[in-house]
């Protein structure tokens, strides 16, 4: 089985890179694996030597079957910078797996995604695969089909790509005309169809929110990794729509090999839905909402 390329997207965190760049170096399959860099430009001026560094950086990467860097010549922002990316490296290749550079993978990251793309490879049920694990409950398997994305660190294929729709407006329409908005937002519990709205409305750019849709719209579910190989490290002020998460997706690395075996049937997990249900609905209250703002402005004065 030849190994999946790695698409990796970077801007201005040149030591995220890096901590990202050797992550994947300690993965044995990254040496037969094809690795394509997109670096955005910059979009202000106080953020080109930033920019600088990081591609100085990332035209010396070694450890790759290949290393193919694009440059952009203007900013195109994440959203248009992976679509784009994606359907580029879709029609040359029947799968990718995709990266940004505020994670940090473990040693068997790349082993868990080219395995299951093999395993699910035409399974049409199947259209995504995440290996990030944030709820950190012990009670989910070592795998599991959720009807619901996750962007850090994933995979999918040409096949599942092509019922990606980037219009918001058509995506949401679909949604209240069939009813399915509570469902989709984890049964209430987390706004996702809000932040479907926001991107229509301009107030965020999220590709994430239209691929989930997506696939949610075609009744397409994911197989999700239970035990993390995959930790974002992007909750430090660095990024540009990343805060303090205060710990809300915080996630310890699983260092051993994680298998993949073919579930059947091939349906979604309701135990591991009422997980993610769970979560979203203590993180995402309003009590823990409050607590939380409290807790930030305690930490401005100096209270622990």
């Amino acid at each position: 089985m030849t190994p999946a390329p790695i698409l990796l997207f970077v801007y201005n965190r040149p030591e995220h890179t890096r901590r990202l760049v050797e992550s994947l170096q300690q993965n044995p399959p990254a040496a037969g694996s094809r690795l394509i860099i997109y670096s955005d430009a910059a979009k202000y001026a106080e953020e080109r030597p930033a920019v600088i560094e990081v591609r100085k950086y990332i035209r010396t990467i070694a450890g790759f079957a290949s290393v193919a860097v694009i440059e952009q010549t203007e900013n195109k922002g994440l959203a248009q910078s992976i679509i784009t990316g994606v359907g580029k490296t879709l029609e040359e290749h029947d799968r990718v797996i995709v990266l940004e550079d505020d994670l940090v993978v473990a040693p068997h990251f790349l082993r868990f995604m080219n395995d299951a793309l093999e395993t699910y490879k035409d399974e049409p049920r199947v259209g995504h695969i995440h290996a990030c694990d944030f709820t950190q409950d012990p009670s989910l398997p070592d795998t599991f089909l959720i009807k619901w994305i996750g962007s850090w660190g994933w995979a999918t294929w040409k096949r599942a790509w092509q019922h990606f729709n980037p219009d918001g407006k058509a995506l949401l329409a679909q949604l209240r005309e069939r009813k399915l908005t509570h469902a989709f937002d984890f049964n209430g519990s987390y706004g996702f169809t809000r932040m479907l709205r926001r991107q229509i409305a301009g107030k965020n750019n999220s590709w994430a929110i239209r691929w989930n849709a997506s696939l949610f719209l075609e009744n397409i579910l994911s197989l999700n990794a239970g035990k993390s190989l995959v930790r974002n490290e992007g909750f430090d002020g660095s990024g540009t729509h990343c805060g303090n998460d205060d710990g809300l997706y915080t996630s310890r690395l699983w260092i051993q090999p994680l298998p993949v075996e073919k579930i059947s049937p091939v349906e979604e997990n309701s135990a591991a839905r009422d997980i993610y249900c769970d979560y979203y609905r203590c993180t995402n209250s309003f009590k823990a909402k409050v607590l939380r703002r409290i807790k930030k402005e305690l930490r401005k004065i100096g209270v622990n």
